[in-house]
């Protein structure tokens, strides 16, 4: 397993607030494990995660750029 690392790395990794990774992990759209009541995250699946969007984000763009004909 890689390093966790916990909320406030997170959010300095993605230039996010502390509170909208609550929301998402309220809404389920990142995941993470709670040691001893401290959200911590794997490095990995955040990466991972994030190439996801990139892909849905590319194909929602290709898709829309065939439909211009």
């Amino acid at each position: 397993m890689s390093r966790l690392i916990d909320i406030d790395e997170l959010a300095d990794y993605l230039k996010l607030k502390k509170q909208t990774i609550y929301n998402w992990l309220n809404q389920r759209k990142i995941s993470g494990i709670k040691v001893g009541g401290v959200w911590r995250f794997d490095r990995k699946d955040i990466d991972n995660w994030l190439r996801s969007k990139k892909r849905e984000s590319t194909e929602s763009t290709t898709s829309t750029q065939g439909d211009n004909s």
